[in-house]
């Protein structure tokens, strides 16, 4: 007697024939072939690659030609300040110290979804007097507030990628640094999202042969502890995408000093890593604003110990419980903290408090 399939295992004719049908029609291969992958042996893969140029470091071990790289960093740590420098030297052919500049001063396109024209200018001047001059080959696109979505748009992100590639053309540019990726794609933390965004940068990068440093932002962070791609704000689909990555840190040891650490790294090892982050400082020598750099040292010395981290949430929760209306009393009460504590971490963190008989 044949044993017969018992629960969930069981299928009747009717679905048998049915899956039949689906296997037979899955091994007819269509007509035309697909061309979505290119099958290559390994020896004729690198026998390609020996004809294609080495890639050039554009900002030291940290971004290289041809590229996609996503710098990112706390709001407020300095990441325009750097791009814009990174995007000077490129454009003109001069290195930033330490770091290496292999590749050719080409043209740079930088879109600047975060300053104004005028905050641009406080940065690059001495008083708003004796403008800073850049190489004309460093080009700045921004968004035009009066610019409507022509028809056969679906999205405004449709609309901004078609714009930037069309500013790639006009500029010839081989250089483009989006700052920020916020922009074109606004919902970039969740993985639905990422992926066409990724994906649009990728093309771009392809069909322009571009080298492209996309800032981004983190989510609040633990400070006392070191940067990983996990503080990368967003999908992990955007770390899994880009061919590089690389940190800005905020050092405990001074407001000004910032330290670069590398996250990820295709075509170099890690040098810049826990043990060995690259320090400096942003100062403005004259019309200038950038960093420069002051040595070497391990990332651990610059974090917030976790007293000073525990201070700087609460603060941070002091102001807006405080700016809400509330007390010090009922912000103490609510924390579970002190109100003297509470009005501490409120004047640290810069704000005034009222006058103490009206808090008794």
């Amino acid at each position: 007697m044949t044993p017969q399939p018992t629960g969930s295992f069981k299928l009747t004719a009717e679905q048998l024939q049915a899956d039949a049908f689906q296997c037979d029609a899955f091994t007819q291969l269509p007509e035309a072939r697909d061309t979505s992958l290119r099958v290559r042996s390994m020896n004729e893969v690198l026998a390609m690659a020996k004809n294609q140029p080495i890639p050039q470091q554009l900002f030291g071990e940290f971004w290289h030609e041809g590229e996609l790289c996503i710098l990112f960093s706390d709001s407020n740590a300095g990441k325009s300040i750097l791009a814009i420098q990174i995007g000077n030297s490129i454009s003109s052919g001069k290195a930033i110290k330490p770091f290496g500049l292999d590749a050719a001063s080409q043209p740079v396109l930088y879109c600047d979804f975060e300053l104004s024209a005028k905050q641009l200018e406080a940065r690059y001047t001495q008083g708003y007097e004796h403008h800073y001059i850049f190489d004309d080959n460093f080009y700045r696109a921004d968004l035009n507030p009066d610019a409507d979505i022509p028809a056969g748009f679906d999205s405004y992100e449709q609309y901004l990628n078609y714009s930037i590639e069309a500013a790639i053309t006009d500029t010839g540019a081989k250089v483009v640094i989006i700052d920020n990726i916020t922009y074109i794609g606004t919902e970039n933390e969740s993985a639905r999202f990422a992926l066409p965004l990724m994906k649009s940068l990728k093309a771009m990068k392809a069909t322009y042969g571009l080298s492209i440093l996309a800032l981004a932002h983190t989510p609040k962070r633990d400070k006392s502890k070191p940067i990983t791609s996990n503080d990368l704000q967003g999908s992990k689909m955007l770390m899994n995408f880009c061919d590089s990555s690389f940190a800005i840190g905020s050092s405990n040891q001074h407001a000004d000093r910032r330290y670069l650490k590398q996250i990820k790294q295709r075509n170099t090892k890690q040098i810049y890593g826990d043990d060995n982050v690259c320090l400096f400082d942003i100062n403005k020598p004259h019309n200038f604003l950038q960093y420069t750099f002051v040595g070497y040292g391990e990332e651990r010395l610059h974090l917030q110990d976790e007293k000073q981290n525990e201070n700087e949430q609460y603060a941070e929760k002091v102001a807006a419980l405080r700016e809400a209306g509330k007390s010090l009393r009922e912000i103490g009460a609510e924390l579970g903290i002190s109100f003297q504590k509470a009005d501490r971490l409120l004047k640290a963190s810069g704000r005034k408090v009222r006058e103490a008989s009206r808090e008794s």
